[in-house]
């Protein structure tokens, strides 16, 4: 089994751009013996990363959102473009267990600039200590919140988005779903990156168990701590929605070389189907989460630049 696996592995860090080969080895252990390791680990890494982003044009702050007596929920806010701008409700990626504000500031940072918006990033409660529908009620709050608060936070009500990366990305599918059948406020574009849509079985998934940023057998350990140990209603996977045509236009980017692909392209095709308009780049020879780990490569660069456009298009009237 080892001796045909080898040609795989070879064959993945082959297909790698040359800016990405030197992440070949790298792997997401999402494993229960180590994922509170390697949830300290890149809290860290990202805590230092965020000091060093430039954030010229983009004002930046962090808030605590009371959403019931007992809870609060922390964002962190990025206005890049006079009030009242849109805005989009950002929910970071991690595989349902890992991540903070930190994740993606960087990107954050590039939708408020490129975007001329305010991008509100959540800080929603992770699985396994808090899963499904923990994350999802965060995002929703943040989203009744943001609405509400239109006046007082500079946004415009009417031009809201969604937007996430990896899992933060089922999120923002999911808060589009609900926006669509009433129970949550109107949402009329959603950004969805490296999205998690599915929890069953794709060709990428089997084919991609060995690829850096993430692989095959970290998506089965993300729905396994993300269900709680138990079955998932439908409503926590996007892709097993029946009824698509009432979503809002969306964009959609994933990576060749990344075991959430399919998904990604399954769920691009089903809203074009289903009539909305949808935009879907597969960028090659990346694995996923690139755009964090080489922030600064051309590829990633473009990028930011297809999805500041996307949102100046759909948001900016």
């Amino acid at each position: 089994m080892v001796i045909a696996d080898m040609p795989r592995e070879r064959d993945i860090a082959d297909r790698l751009d040359p800016a990405l080969r030197h992440l070949a080895a790298a792997r997401t252990d999402l494993s229960p013996a180590v994922l509170g390791a390697v949830r300290d680990s890149l809290n860290q890494r990202r805590a230092v990363t965020a000091m060093t982003v430039e954030t010229v044009g983009v004002e930046i702050e962090q808030r605590d959102v009371a959403v019931d007596a007992e809870r609060v929920v922390t964002v962190r806010i990025y206005r890049g473009g006079p009030a009242p701008s849109p805005a989009v409700i950002y929910c970071h990626g991690g595989a349902f267990v890992l991540g903070n504000l930190d994740t993606d500031h960087r990107q954050c940072v590039e939708f408020a600039r490129r975007g001329r918006c305010t991008v509100i990033s959540v800080d929603y409660r992770l699985a396994p200590e808090h899963p499904f529908p923990a994350a999802m009620d965060d995002a929703l709050a943040v989203l009744d919140w943001a609405v509400a608060s239109a006046l007082e936070l500079g946004v415009d009500a009417g031009a809201v988005a969604v937007a996430g990366s990896s899992a933060g990305a089922a999120l923002a599918a999911g808060l589009a779903q609900r926006s669509a059948d009433g129970s949550a406020p109107p949402v009329v574009f959603q950004m969805l990156h490296q999205p998690v849509l599915d929890d069953r079985p794709t060709p990428s998934k089997e084919e991609f168990a060995t690829t850096p940023g993430f692989d095959g057998p970290a998506a089965l350990w993300m729905w396994r701590h993300y269900s709680g140990g138990g079955p998932l209603p439908a409503d926590a996977v996007p892709a097993r929605a029946d009824e698509l045509n009432s979503l809002p236009a969306a964009l959609i980017t994933c990576s060749e070389l990344d075991p959430l692909r399919d998904e990604a392209i399954d769920y691009a095709l089903r809203l074009m189907w289903a009539g909305v308009t949808t935009e879907l780049h597969v960028l090659p020879g990346t694995c996923h989460g690139f755009d964090s780990l080489v922030p600064e490569w051309e590829t990633s660069m473009q990028l930011f630049e297809i999805q500041g456009a996307a949102l100046r298009r759909n948001l900016l009237r």
